[in-house]
């Protein structure tokens, strides 16, 4: 458990719902920077980028992210049960380097429905001063909700810079780049992931203040009060507190328009502004969720999110939609409200057409705190031809943990899967379980694949 006096403040936590991202450090000796910054150096002179095998060439940085401070913001934002993922990269660019295009990372495919509560969370950490010549990573403050850039006068391009020590905890959504490196000298940052494994049922940080307190003025370019209050209340586990209207009545059908909207920091903040109107939008909102226009559906499913018990038997009777996207987003709504009396809805759809809403579904069982339903629908999810239905399988009996001990045998097979990522997440849902059969088999694979970070083509034996 992370010590008191480095979790976040109620300050930092309303202004990373609400900007995306956290700039803190860590204050580790300079001689730690500078081993670090030597053993970099080598490797990527030697060897060239390590990517997932950072850690290994690089043990020094094993010690980053136990650093208290560290730990700390990663508690306050995914609970005290996070777990690294096994992606990491350090990213090494040299003078001359352009600027990349904003983009929002992978969760192994682009095809997974983000998520506005933070499952997954980013940090950036650099072991030198970083400036802003040296091309340091930029991002759009706020724009974590939206799943395409505004490109407009709202897009306020933040440069992340600072001294050796600098962290930067991420929303996994928040749209960013690596800037031009204008310097003479090459720029290092390494990043890693985290996973939540959790829903939150209490707060995590040092929060003093129940309820959301408006920025006024203080967040970023675009304004959405109502979505960071319930962004607030889940993290704080209230995520069936009722919303309470930020500028007064609201008309149904002007919203609903604007839900249908073009703009998406338009249509997304009215899906918020819905859910607000105690249920009384709710069946608004599933006409939507069955729309032919994607991004519409969408934005009604976070909505729906929002709204909470009061939508569940509406989602559930959507989850036997014809539309493939009301099937998804119905899941995905059903998941994040956690209704253990829709699992089985959603375990119906493990042998869905679409692997969009088979691994939709998987993620939603993992969370739905219902084992004697999910489980068993998960170890499915384990054979299905699609890659990223198998990653997303595994990594909801991690989230299940020691109730999935059924689960043990699939898992075990899992461990030859031609796809390391499914491969990390067996691994991690056996250390979870926990039994002495999955932990037996979790160090035997582990152990088997071991890696030894002093051998180099220089030094093979």
């Amino acid at each position: 458990m992370s010590e008191s006096k480095y979790l976040l403040t109620d300050e930092q936590m309303r202004r990373f719902i609400s900007h995306g991202y956290l700039v803190l450090e860590a204050d580790f000796p300079q001689a730690f920077h500078d081993a670090i910054n030597a053993r970099i150096d080598e490797v990527m002179a030697k060897e060239g980028n390590p990517g997932n095998n950072f850690l290994p060439r690089v043990p020094e940085a094993q010690d980053v992210f136990k650093h208290p401070a560290i730990q700390g913001a990663l508690t306050s934002v995914l609970g005290p049960t996070f777990v690294t993922h096994p992606h990491r990269h350090c990213h090494y660019t040299y003078p001359g380097r352009r600027v990349q295009s904003w983009h929002k990372d992978s969760y192994w495919g682009y095809r997974k429905i983000r998520n506005h509560h933070p499952w997954w969370a980013m940090i950036f950490y650099y072991p030198h001063e970083v400036n802003t010549a040296m091309g340091p990573s930029a991002v759009l403050p706020g724009t974590q909700y939206y799943d395409k850039r505004a490109g407009d006068e709202t897009e306020h391009e933040t440069f992340v810079e600072g001294r050796a020590g600098t962290f930067t905890l991420i929303h996994y959504d928040l749209w960013h780049r690596g800037s031009a490196n204008n310097a003479e000298r090459t720029r290092a940052m390494m990043k890693f992931q985290f996973v939540r494994l959790q829903a939150p049922s209490a707060p995590t940080w040092n929060n003093q203040s129940r309820n959301w307190q408006p920025i006024n003025g203080n967040g970023p370019p675009t304004t959405h009060e109502t979505l960071w209050q319930h962004q607030w209340n889940w993290e704080s586990g209230r995520r069936d507190e009722a919303l309470t209207p930020i500028d007064g009545p609201e008309s149904i059908p002007a919203l609903v328009d604007a839900l249908n909207g073009r703009y998406e920091p338009d249509g997304m903040d009215a899906a918020y502004r819905l859910a607000a109107l105690n249920g009384s939008a709710v069946s608004s909102l599933l006409d939507v969720l069955g729309s032919d226009n994607t991004n519409s559906a969408r934005r009604a499913g976070y909505g729906l999110t929002a709204v909470g018990a009061a939508a569940t038997n509406g989602l559930i009777e959507a989850v036997g939609s014809p539309s493939e996207t009301a099937r998804g987003y119905a899941a995905f709504a059903l998941g994040e409200g956690q209704n253990p009396q829709a699992a089985a809805a959603v375990a119906g759809l493990i042998t869905d057409e679409s692997a969009w809403v088979r691994f939709t579904a998987a993620e939603a069982l993992g969370i739905m705190n219902n084992a004697a339903v999910s489980v068993p629908a998960l170890i499915d999810s384990l054979q299905d031809a699609d890659g990223q239905v198998r990653f997303t399988g595994a990594l909801s009996l991690a989230r299940v943990g020691s109730e999935a001990e059924e689960a043990v045998p699939a898992l075990v097979a899992a461990l030859k899967d031609e796809n390391r990522y499914v491969r990390a997440n067996a691994v991690e849902a056996l250390r979870q379980i926990g039994t002495p059969e999955a932990t037996t088999a979790a160090f035997d694979h582990l152990i088997d694949s071991r890696w030894c970070y002093t051998t180099t083509p220089e030094n093979s034996f």
